[in-house]
């Protein structure tokens, strides 16, 4: 094995240990989490571990047939977040205010 191929190996193994300590970590977080947004944040990073598990998958084994898996978790990622983000918004609201009230006007009419 020549030089370039050894530090390849070396920093992809490198790679998949730091994914798998981030891994850990993140079960812990979604185990203890202290409210429902760090669990979701958790999970939201669960799907970014995968991604990058299977990007490592693929430059050792040298084969782009993840790429397209990735892409479309990254999609299912990225709308996953938003969804949790819009329900904890409009969870988190204040009562009484509408949806489209602003802060200053308080729901009264002016003349």
């Amino acid at each position: 094995m020549s030089a370039p191929q050894t530090v390849d190996r070396a920093l992809l193994v490198a790679a998949v240990v730091l994914i798998l300590v981030a891994g850990a970590l993140l079960l812990a977080r979604i185990w203890r989490g202290p409210s429902m947004l760090d669990r979701a944040i958790a999970l939201d990073v669960c799907a970014a571990l995968i991604i990058a598990g299977l990007g490592a998958k693929s430059a050792f084994a040298r084969d782009p047939f993840y790429f397209p898996i990735m892409l479309v978790l990254a999609i299912l990622g990225f709308t996953g977040s938003v969804g949790i983000a819009r329900f904890i918004a409009v969870r988190d609201r204040p009562p009484g205010r509408q949806h489209g009230e602003r802060a200053g006007h308080g729901g009264e009419e002016r003349p």
